[in-house]
């Protein structure tokens, strides 16, 4: 007689699906596996509400709600480590409408994918499982009562874990500030696993959500390096301001706590180099994947001439925020961009006093800008407006005119296209983002007909054919330089124009064992691999001017103003001059940072060899307060339209 086989109850299930993504998104992910407690505590609440929900029906309902509540959690946490791997973010749901035409990047899209099958592979475990196994799972309705009850447990166990939160209150990263006060997406995930992450993100993006100011730092991390016998006269880069009236009528809080918070910082100093190219033009290059490795005295020798001859920033990073348009935020306006900074940016179209275009604008210069690319890709024709650049074309708008716009266009063409019309115009400031470096890096003529243009340029070097194609696309930028200069040259301008350059962002699309192949030295995958070039660069410099300390691209637009003498407030930005004598520091998506002193990566501070701290642990957690202080005070600046009310 055969035995009956006893079925497996679906809560048993349900336990394995959301433990076993969640532990694989911290391997994947955080690469810890801290934050176990926080994270099985509130995974409980939701692993009761999906038994709830796929007991309510008959046994056919159920099985097949089962199926689909497993494909769209799968779904939902293989995006997020591939979209991670990507773009070294989590999504948030502020990310969508960031870009239009996403499609037109397909190509690299599915190579994404096509490189992170493995993944999606661990990532389908589960529902594969689930096809062999359903039979042997309960799918037989519950009586209304048990679901009743089983509810009411799960919102007793949600009260409990924000019970919980208190014990962990006093900490910044603290169970209790992410949760209610700091919009932090990896330390949130570290924290409390994926799930509850996209439930506060989701929450955050519908009902809003404001961080708070931080301005109770026990050590001063701005404080200045004395210097022996140095003058108590000093000039700093400061303008005008009604502080005092501004905050008495100030509309709300944040207002009020921003203005108060920039009343009381430390302005920058100007420095020897104040003015150095005051009357010159500035072309300045937003460089697609542009990233040190691509500097070969031999392979690119232009990028060799500029980044050795001008000004030698030593320990600059490019750090990724969420791709291109987080690095030409962060370059152009001196802010930290967040998802939602960077989603309010674009469709709360803020007048950005001190950005890029409008700096230079107001001193009368010729402002112009140019992208070889769709026009309004990321939304750039309402951004670039809001960097000073009304004047601005791009593919769709004028620029189809001047240059084939198929992709992959070339930054040869729009700088030989574009000069002649303002050329004349000095003195003029130009913006240019390019593309010629852009992903995928493939020998294909549909993905990246760049690197097809140039492979034999590459082909015999020791690399792989990845990196080989990343090569071949940086000779198409090294070329587009070099035709820029000769250019200005024949017009007689070249003496009086500096060319300065900033990567967007490393070649994320390469893995870091690959940027390794030709990496100087050894990088990991948060801090190091964002370690770049900041092109600053005159035909009349007699001699480089080297810079050991540490800078990022938010540091890019205050250098600028400083060296071109533009008059602007230094504490109403949040990067600063890296040529003043304030302490460097550069800031990671992550929240991990880069300061003179040393490396703070996901916990851990590195002190950096030949540098001593009286007090290391306060050291650290007045530098983590600035850095959060600096992420909230960036996106307060474009929420409530901080320069608008400022300058009215």
């Amino acid at each position: 007689m055969n035995q009956k086989i006893s079925k497996i109850n679906i809560i048993f299930y349900f336990i394995f699906l959301i433990a076993y993504f969640e532990l694989l998104t911290k391997i994947l992910i955080v690469k810890s596996a801290s934050g176990l407690i926080y994270t099985t505590l509130f995974s409980i609440p939701l692993i009761i509400l999906l038994v709830v929900i796929t007991k309510l029906f008959n046994e056919k309902i159920n099985k097949i709600l089962t199926f689909i509540l497993t494909l769209i959690i799968t779904f939902f946490y293989c995006f997020q480590c591939i979209f991670f791997n990507l773009f070294s973010v989590m999504f948030s749901f502020n990310t969508i409408g960031l870009a239009q035409n996403i499609g037109e990047f397909q190509n690299m899209i599915w190579e994404t994918i096509f490189k992170n099958i493995g993944v999606i592979i661990l990532y389908l475990i589960p529902f594969i499982l689930l096809i062999i196994f359903n039979k042997r799972l309960n799918f037989k309705r519950n009586h209304p009562k048990t679901s009743i009850v089983r509810l009411a447990l799960a919102i007793i166990i949600y009260v409990i874990c924000l019970l919980s939160l208190f014990f962990d209150k006093k900490e910044l990263y603290g169970a209790y500030n992410l949760y209610y006060n700091i919009n932090n997406e990896i330390k949130t995930v570290e924290k409390f696993g994926l799930a509850t992450y996209m439930r506060l993100d989701i929450k955050r993006v519908i009902f809003g959500f404001e961080e708070q100011l931080i301005t109770n730092n026990n050590v001063d991390p701005n404080k200045k390096d004395e210097e022996p016998n140095k003058p108590k006269e000093v000039t700093y880069n400061v303008t005008n301001i009604d502080f005092d009236n501004l905050i008495a009528n100030a509309s709300n809080n944040t207002i009020k706590n921003t203005l108060s918070y920039f009343q009381n910082t430390n302005p920058t100093n100007q420095n020897d180099y104040t003015g150095m190219f005051k009357g010159k033009n500035l072309i300045f290059i937003l460089a697609e994947g542009f990233n040190m490795i691509a500097v070969d005295k031999d392979l690119t020798p232009t990028l060799y001439k500029l980044t050795h001859e001008g000004f030698v920033f030593n320990n600059f990073y490019s750090p990724v925020f969420l791709s291109t348009t987080g690095g030409e935020f962060q370059a152009t306006t001196g802010l930290v961009p967040t998802q939602e900074t960077l989603s309010l940016w674009k469709s709360n179209k803020p007048t950005i006093t001190y950005a890029l275009g409008n700096s230079f604008k107001n001193i009368g210069y010729n402002i112009q800008s140019y992208h070889n690319w769709t026009y309004t890709y990321y939304h750039r024709d309402k951004t670039m407006a809001t960097l000073g650049f009304t004047d601005y074309t791009g593919c769709g708008n004028g620029m189809e005119k001047m240059i084939n716009c198929a992709w992959l266009p070339s930054d040869i063409e729009m700088f030989n296209a574009t000069l002649p019309l303002y050329k004349d115009k000095t003195p003029f400031t130009t913006y240019y983002v390019s593309v010629s470096g852009h992903a995928p890096y493939a020998y294909n003529s549909s993905g990246n007909s760049i690197a097809l243009k140039n492979i034999s340029l590459v082909e015999n070097l020791p690399y792989s054919n990845s990196v080989k194609a990343y090569l071949a696309t940086q000779i198409e930028f090294d070329r587009a330089l070099e035709a820029l200069i000769k250019a200005l040259d024949e017009a007689g301008i070249l003496d009086d124009t500096v060319i300065s350059f900033v990567g967007d962002h490393y070649p994320y699309t390469l893995s870091v064992d690959e940027i390794n192949e030709i990496s100087t030295y050894q990088r990991d995958e948060i801090i190091e691999v964002n370690h770049s070039n900041f092109v600053i660069w005159n035909n009349k410099m007699e001699k480089p001017i080297t810079i050991n300390k540490v800078g990022s691209q938010i540091d890019v637009l205050p250098t600028l103003l400083n060296l071109f003498g533009v008059e602007y407030d230094s504490r109403l930005i949040v990067g600063k001059d890296i040529l003043s004598d304030n302490p460097g520091l550069a800031i990671f998506s992550n929240r991990s940072w880069v300061s003179d002193y040393g490396t703070y990566n996901t916990g851990n501070f590195t002190l950096k060899e030949g540098k001593t701290l009286d007090n290391e642990d306060e050291y650290i957690k007045s530098m983590n307060n600035l850095v959060a202080t600096n992420f909230t005070l960036s996106n307060n600046i474009i929420k409530n339209k901080i320069y608008d009310y400022i300058f009215k």
